[in-house]
């Protein structure tokens, strides 16, 4: 690629918002096919590439290139079934779509329009060139029958032949033989039914085996759900046909009954060979999905149970359910997809674990929680050495899996490029682009740069640290000199008039005597100096009395503010994914909007989100200790417990409101509103109804117990996955305990969680670049065990009543 990056990012994402569909091709962006067989045309439009595709003579076109820089249109001969796809920039690649003729892998009648890619016989011969002479002069060839797309070895039927499909042979014994194409009715008829457990089953039944209707899976009525078509690409959640995105033990769906949440649906095994699968003996790779050796013990040392039993521990993870899945004697096994391979254990207090089982190739892989990457905010050069914690594109998609062929098959694996360190979807760049990308989740987006920025340029012997110094003890942090609307709320340190003059304190009676705004009257409305301020409201702005005696009192200039921004912190957060135990100390002052509720006395007990500048948002738990205000303070701005840094602000509280039916839910009015700066910031509300799907990457935050694993009294944060209730609330889990109004996040093998002291801060979610505060620290079965994850009040079923709330007060 010969582009400069920023006119590539610019282009990306205009060719990715204004991509154009042609009809009867299937787009993906950023792609460039390698074929030999291809022919290079100059056109204006893409419509015109295609029009070139469609008429090609020199061989049978299956797939167009268009670039859109250099206007320039690629026909090729070859498709991604054939051909090894490559990413580039500024292109877009248009492949004949799956149902079109040159894709499809099964025959219609004889067979004489197939075009697929099988190239062995019945017996497994492969299959000879048709435009070679050896092992056989053949009497059929692309020049005998130029319209039959004989230019590879592929099997064909040329000359009509009723016995269907045929080659010659590649063995001198055998000169052809008919191919092993199956029928397109028979492909059809398998569609409606399940291999395996269902995980592949496209078909389109749509009720459940109780006669209830599926829910379109677009849809969040009666039932909503983190199913979300968009966000799962690979899962196929067409319509409202039955599916199994999440490792079920058969396809199921959410129903139109709003008594019935979901069900599984009734969908017969096909009658087809299994999958083969090629088994890991030894060691596994990625999650261990084809691991089949027969380790059968837990890290803990634990003796597994066998998967057929159903004691001590009741399941429906058993070879009936999961037939594809190995779960032979009591072997470790991952049939779920869950991050390793594991077992139910026979210790009847242990329900199930993990299995210690090596990684191939390396005794630490990549994606080892033990090592975690590097907390980069920023890339140096292209980016090579780039091993930061993002995941998300230029284009705001996230980032697929190195090591996941879905929804876009590639060679850039961490066994290909195992210095690239390409652990999970981290954006990083193995082949020496212009700088870190990633595949995405999108599958006609391939590929697109990462949302980052390169690292300013320093000094020799200084060290970037990816995120601004935090203050010393002896910076005062700056106040942000201006006002919002008609500065009711300005609380700056301007103390002279728009003339010039200084302004009389507001306690003092000279040189003008005054009652109305004092600070006993007004304790609320900032008048502690001489600084200007607003206590009555004047549409005007924040005014003062002055200091001189013939001018009782005048306006001050007070610019306005920028629109205040949510969700931004202006030192950039480490987004710690280390996996581990207690998580990461953070960056100081980079998760702006977290608090610290406190007792009158100064102990901290609570967490919580500035989410305005005088309100915050937190659980009405930690409300329980008193109903008065005077029982509590709230600390900003503060990374220590101890809160001893300069920047902190106190402030005390106006009024609390608790939520609605007695949810965990509550709103703190400050008694004056928080000075916003660099340390201090709020957070951002989500859409009303939003549900966080569970790729979604989010954050939890808070200076609880720790339970001895380091960083006591000072802020923590780490990485949580959102778990979908629908699982959450597994007997296995948490057993139907989940709320409508709730979600579930953590780690379902333990080891990570909110804790005693967390309560009411927030879990944060990063989307479209600002963090959006999606859930309240509200409940769990004790902290950090196995099968029991955190449970948060889910924010965006409230949002109609925090925004009354706020406006009613």
């Amino acid at each position: 690629m010969y582009l400069n990056t920023a006119a590539f990012l610019l282009g990306a994402l205009i060719s990715t918002v204004c991509g154009t569909e042609v009809e009867g091709y299937s787009r993906t962006e950023g792609a460039w096919i390698l074929s030999l067989n291809k022919r290079r045309y100059s056109v204006d439009t893409i419509a015109e590439c295609a029009t070139k595709c469609n008429s090609e003579t020199f061989f049978t076109c299956r797939t167009f290139m268009y670039d859109e820089n250099d206007r320039e249109c690629w026909t090729a001969a070859a498709n991604s079934k054939t051909e090894q796809i490559m990413k580039r920039s500024s292109t877009a690649l248009y492949e004949r779509n799956g149902n079109d003729e040159y894709l499809l892998e099964c025959v219609n009648g004889i067979g004489k329009d197939y075009r697929g890619t099988k190239s062995r016989t019945k017996s497994g011969k492969l299959c000879q060139r048709w435009d070679s002479n050896y092992p056989h002069r053949p009497n059929v060839t692309p020049q005998t029958h130029p319209l039959a797309d004989l230019e590879s070895n592929f099997c064909r039927n040329p000359d009509g032949d009723h016995r269907g499909p045929w080659c010659y042979t590649t063995d001198p014994s055998t000169r052809w033989e008919p191919c092993n194409v199956p029928s397109c009715s028979s492909e059809i008829h398998k569609y409606e039914c399940m291999v395996c457990n269902g995980e592949d089953y496209r078909g389109k039944i749509s009720s459940t085996e109780n006669g209830y209707t599926c829910q379109h899976w677009d849809s969040q009525t009666p039932h909503d759900h983190g199913y979300n078509p968009s966000i799962l690409p690979g899962k196929f959640l067409e319509k409202n046909y039955c599916r199994n995105p999440d490792g079920s033990p058969r396809p199921w769906c959410f129903t139109t009954s709003p008594s019935k949440r979901w069900d599984f649906c009734s969908i017969s095994r096909c009658t087809a060979e299994l999958p083969t699968i090629i088994p890991e003996v030894n060691c596994v790779t990625g999650e261990g999905a084809a691991y089949q050796g027969t380790i059968a013990v837990t890290v803990t040392g634990k003796t597994c149970q066998r998967w057929s039993a159903q004691t001590p521990h009741k399941h429906n993870q058993n070879p009936e359910n999961y037939p594809c899945k190995g779960l032979d004697n009591n072997y470790c096994r991952n049939p779920n997809n869950e991050r390793m391979p594991w077992c139910y254990t026979t210790d009847p207090d242990t329900r199930w674990e993990y299995c210690n089982v090596p990684r191939c190739g390396a005794a630490r892989g990549p994606d080892d929680p033990a090592t975690p990457p590097k907390e980069e905010n920023c890339y140096e050069g292209n980016g090579s050495s780039y091993r930061g914690v993002t995941s998300e594109t230029i284009g705001g998609k996230k980032c697929q899996i190195w090591s996941s062929m879905t929804p876009h098959r590639h060679e850039k694996t961490p066994e290909v490029y195992p210095n690239a360190d390409l652990r999970g979807n981290l954006c990083r760049n193995p082949d020496g682009d212009q700088a870190p990308w990633c595949f995405t989740t999108d599958p006609k987006v391939r590929w697109e740069y990462c949302n980052l920025e390169k690292c300013p340029l320093r000094s020799p012997g200084t060290r970037h640290s990816g995120a601004q110094n935090p203050p010393t003890a002896t910076q005062t942090p700056p106040e942000e000199d201006c006002k919002v609307g008609n500065g009711e709320t300005y609380r700056g340190p301007t103390s002279v008039t728009a003339l010039g003059v200084t302004c009389q304190a507001w306690s003092a009676q000279t040189p003008h005597s005054h009652t109305s705004f004092t600070p006993e009257i007004h304790p609320t409305k900032g008048l502690e100096g001489n600084s200007c301020r607003n206590p009555d409201g004047d549409l005007n702005g924040p005014w003062c009395y002055t200091t001189d005696s013939n001018k009782k009192w005048d306006y001050c200039q007070i610019p306005d503010c920028v629109e205040l921004k949510c969700g931004i912190p202006a030192i950039k957060p480490k987004r710690c994914v280390s996996r581990l135990v207690g998580g990461c100390e953070a960056t100081p002052h980079s998760w702006p909007w977290q608090i610290s509720l406190r007792t009158s006395a100064g102990t901290h007990f609570c967490g919580g989100t500035l989410i305005d500048p005088q309100w915050v948002l937190t659980a009405a738990h930690c409300l329980e200790r008193s109903s008065r205000t005077s029982a509590y303070k709230v600390l900003l701005g503060i990374h220590t417990e101890t809160a001893t840094e300069s920047s902190k602000q106190e402030r005390r509280l106006e009024k609390m409101v608790l939520g609605p039916n007695r949810v965990d839910i509550a709103l703190l009015k400050l008694e004056r509103p928080a000075i916003i700066n660099d340390q201090v910031q709020p957070a951002c509300l989500p859409e009303k109804d939003y549900i966080v799907s569970s790729e979604a990457e989010c954050f939890v935050t808070g200076w609880g117990e720790t339970q001895g694993t380091g960083g006591e009294g000072v802020l923590k944060e780490e990485s949580f996955p959102i778990i979908e209730n629908k699982v959450c609330n597994r007997p296995e889990y948490l057993n139907g305990r989940v709320q409508n109004y709730e979600l579930c996040a953590g780690y379902i093998e333990g080891g990570i969680d909110s804790c005693q002291g967390d309560s009411g801060g927030p879990l944060v979610c990063y989307a479209q670049g600002k963090f959006v505060v999606q859930g309240i620290i509200s409940w769990g079965m004790g902290c950090a065990n196995a099968m029991r994850p955190g449970v948060y009040v889910r924010v965006s079923k409230f949002v109609d009543w925090i925004d009354k709330t706020i406006k009613a007060n």
